[in-house]
């Protein structure tokens, strides 16, 4: 009698596990026909950028979020303030929250590498965004910084008849820059200007207007035609410190990003600055977004996307779209 009971119960065991595992099969089939995640399995995606006080990367920042909320994705976005221990560290944070992709904007272009290496390390995509970055990134999503340099270039020599004495404010060591400088010194080269003044105004008004004050006491009145700055906060700098020093009417300012802030400098009556050549943030973090699901995905990738710029100049702002 106990062997029977025994057998009945081993019996019941073998019925009641089967159902269970039906019942399981069951509920992540529905799962999958309605496409529902669970929420341990949400699409995570990093960003770090230079710096949000700079609203060229605060528009960046909303760019990654649209195209996250796309995917259903979580976007995380963070500010290295320009320094290469903070960002290492944030980048750090993004592999230990096992995101999906990480999007970097690099402050240090080579400094920067060992970091790269170790999220690669840890199987997590790495695309780099408006600037490169050395360490093995899957592709970089920029703009044509060359370009930008190229026309803000062009666009000095025109106004200035092909010669004169000019500034340059240079910025931080990553390729963006240092493409930007290389397009506006490759069109000037042959013609009658010189650089009279070329000094880093890392990339910030407050900076550039603090190094520009320097100039333009080292160089006296009516001895500079134009000054080509970086990206537009440090135009915006520019001309601040040229308007406290009285000297409006002796130079005028060409900037690269194309920013609000500089398209509204640029409508007010006397503005010196007369040409922007303007990028597209949020395009190009939107895209970057999908190489970097190509890459999670296994697809093969362009190693290097560039996005066109324009320039914008006083006489075109009322046409130029914006950010």
């Amino acid at each position: 009698m106990k062997k029977n009971v025994k057998s009945l119960l081993v019996l019941v065991s073998i019925i009641v596990m089967a159902l269970m595992s039906a019942c399981s099969s069951a509920s992540e089939s529905s799962n999958e026909g309605t496409g529902e995640k669970k929420s341990d399995d949400q699409l995570k995606i990093g960003l770090t950028v230079g710096t949000l006080a700079n609203p060229f990367f605060v528009a960046m920042g909303k760019g990654a979020e649209e195209a996250g909320k796309e995917l259903g994705a979580e976007v995380l976005v963070e500010s290295a303030e320009y320094d290469l221990a903070k960002q290492t560290s944030q980048i750090e944070d993004f592999i230990t929250k096992d995101v999906d992709v990480i999007l970097l904007n690099a402050v240090d272009t080579k400094g920067i590498a060992a970091a790269v290496q170790q999220a690669k390390g840890a199987g997590i995509p790495v695309i780099a965004v408006d600037t490169n970055a050395e360490g093995g990134v899957d592709a970089t999503v920029t703009s044509d910084n060359y370009q930008a340099g190229k026309l803000a270039g062009e666009y000095v020599v025109e106004q200035l008849n092909g010669k004169g004495d000019i500034v340059i404010i240079d910025g931080p060591p990553v390729s963006a820059v240092a493409d930007r400088i290389k397009g506006f010194e490759d069109v000037i080269k042959d013609s009658g200007i010189k650089v009279v003044a070329k000094q880093n105004g890392e990339g910030n008004r407050e900076k550039a207007l603090t190094v520009m004050e320097s100039i333009l006491q080292a160089n006296p009145s009516g001895s500079i035609d134009a000054v080509f700055a970086i990206n537009d906060p440090e135009a915006i700098g520019v001309e601040i410190a040229q308007e406290q020093a009285g000297r409006k009417d002796e130079f005028f300012v060409v900037g690269v990003d194309g920013a609000p802030e500089a398209a509204d400098a640029m409508a007010k009556e006397g503005s010196t600055i007369m040409a922007t050549s303007a990028q597209s943030p949020s395009e190009m973090v939107k895209k970057a977004v999908e190489i970097g699901m190509k890459v999670k995905n296994g697809e093969d990738v362009e190693e290097l996307i560039k996005v066109p710029v324009e320039l914008v100049t006083q006489d075109t702002l009322d046409s130029y779209q914006g950010w």
